[in-house]
């Protein structure tokens, strides 16, 4: 799996999760979703990506997005 993946498919993952943890917990965890969002908003703009830093650390080989 490259970086590229591993960080779509963490995206994917915590919006699914907030999303259900805003129906069935709170409505406060819509907000987390949208700063994930946000985030995945910024990171198209700028390339600037915490969680690519997280899993390039841990050894994820570089794709083609997030160097």
């Amino acid at each position: 799996m490259t970086l590229d993946r591993a960080v779509l498919m963490f995206a994917g993952f915590m919006i699914l999760l907030t999303l259900a943890l805003g129906t069935w917990v709170s409505g406060w965890w819509y907000l987390f979703t949208a700063f994930i969002g946000v985030n995945m908003m910024q990171s198209a703009v700028t390339g600037f990506c915490p969680a690519a830093i997280i899993f390039k650390r841990l050894g994820i080989k570089s794709g083609t997005a997030f160097d």
